[in-house]
């Protein structure tokens, strides 16, 4: 069963609470009352009552000094990037979009370069780092249509696929899951997508990447939004109209356990080539 994804301003709202959530357990845990952490911080009142009802942002230094109060300051680390995340969680794609789709592209390339472990789940389409040069033009075409941008797909698929050549470097690995519907879905005409689906026999060999194929109806999470983790510190989540950036240890940790989950119910190897060869046959 699938379950929508929350709106980029309802994950703000939902990082702001728990950002709230966590000072007032941090107080609570040390049994310590409002007028007690306005007291060992020398914050008037209100501000206490602020930062734990989730009515202010709290800087770095306040939540430093909050965990301080608790004797928690273990704790400060993961709280800060929650709010960090709280304060800019997501980009919108039309800002950056305006500058073309070859851009975003582009942009992308440090972090991949930097990257030595990448986790990528994909439950819609095949995933960036394995389209051929069509399938990424026709995708990128659509999305360029449907936003109404300038049409650089073509510019844009190169650069696609330019950084995807990343896969076949030393000393990086890549663990990819798909759902099998991702390797259903039409994209482009039907030789389009049979040279796609052909190409993920040959990539699936290479010695950097695991490819996992979910089948349908097999018993795991319910289809996720498309993400990217970059080794264990960075997620990078694709909703219609926002990027995401995930920083916050504790929710970095639930992709990582999400991508375990998904990968225990994805099939590898001949099974999961069977499947590809299903979805070939299925073009028709």
């Amino acid at each position: 069963m699938s379950e929508p994804s929350p709106s980029p301003s309802a994950r703000v709202a939902e990082a702001r609470e728990r950002v709230a959530a966590r000072l007032r357990e941090l107080r609570l845990d040390a049994g310590l009352t409002g007028r007690d952490v306005a007291y060992r911080t020398g914050w008037h009142g209100s501000k206490v009552s602020r930062m734990q009802g989730g009515v202010s942002q709290p800087s770095d230094a306040d939540i430093r000094a909050w965990c301080r109060a608790c004797d928690a300051d273990s704790q400060a680390p993961d709280i800060i990037a929650i709010a960090r995340t709280a304060s800019s969680m997501y980009t919108e794609w039309k800002r950056k979009e305006r500058a073309g789709l070859k851009r975003m592209q582009d942009g992308r390339v440090p972090l991949y370069e930097s990257t030595t472990a990448m986790r990528v789940y994909s439950s819609s389409v095949v995933p960036g780092l394995l389209q051929t040069r069509e399938y990424a033009r026709a995708l990128l075409r659509t999305i360029g249509r449907f936003k109404d941008l300038p049409d650089d797909s073509e510019a844009a698929a190169e650069a696609r696929v330019a950084r995807s050549q990343i896969i076949t470097r030393a000393g990086r690995t890549f663990s990819i899951v798909v759902e099998e519907a991702a390797l259903r879905r039409r994209v482009g005409d039907m030789e389009t997508m049979a040279a796609q689906l052909g190409s993920l026999f040959t990539v699936a060999t290479l010695p950097a990447v695991s490819l996992g194929v979910i089948p349908a109806g097999a018993p795991a999470l319910w289809p996720l939004e498309t993400f990217t983790i970059y080794d264990e510190d960075r997620v990078s989540v694709e909703l219609l109209t926002a990027g995401l950036t995930i920083t916050a240890p504790s929710e970095v940790a639930q992709y990582l356990a999400a991508h375990r989950q998904m990968s225990k119910a994805a099939l590898v190897g001949p099974a999961a080539y069977r499947i590809i060869a299903d979805a070939i046959a299925a073009l028709g």
